[in-house]
């Protein structure tokens, strides 16, 4: 179990990080490496490059995590075999539900009425 939860922390660093690299990168399109500078890697276009390369390798990892953390799921929730506690030996009773409900109690007295208010003056 301490596997499990040292790749979940593992996994919500990376997610953390595609978040923040995700962010950081213009909007003009070209993303995830399609294209090539002539500047290098220094630069605007160099950082670019950098940051492409980043969301790449950070999404790859996020989604082999991902399906690591799944498996061992899988593999923590197996169980063994079914077990039963139940007493097989008693009848259960059925309740008659069109039966009407059980009268009030003849003995108990209806409320009594409360005086009326005197008049005000």
């Amino acid at each position: 179990m301490s596997v499990f939860l040292f790749l979940t922390v593992i996994q919500a660093l990376v997610a953390a990080a595609l978040v923040g690299v995700v962010l950081m990168q213009r909007s003009e399109g070209g993303g995830l490496g399609i294209g090539s500078s002539p500047g290098g890697a220094f630069g605007a276009r160099g950082a670019a490059d950098f940051l492409s390369r980043s969301t790449k390798w950070l999404a790859i990892a996020f989604v082999t995590l991902s399906i690591i953390l799944a498996a061992l799921a899988v593999r923590e929730s197996r169980v063994g075999g079914v077990t039963s506690t139940l007493d097989r030996n008693v009848p259960a009773a059925a309740p008659d539900l069109l039966a009407d409900p059980a009268p009030a109690p003849s003995g108990a007295a209806a409320p009594a009425e409360a005086p009326a208010p005197a008049p005000a003056q």
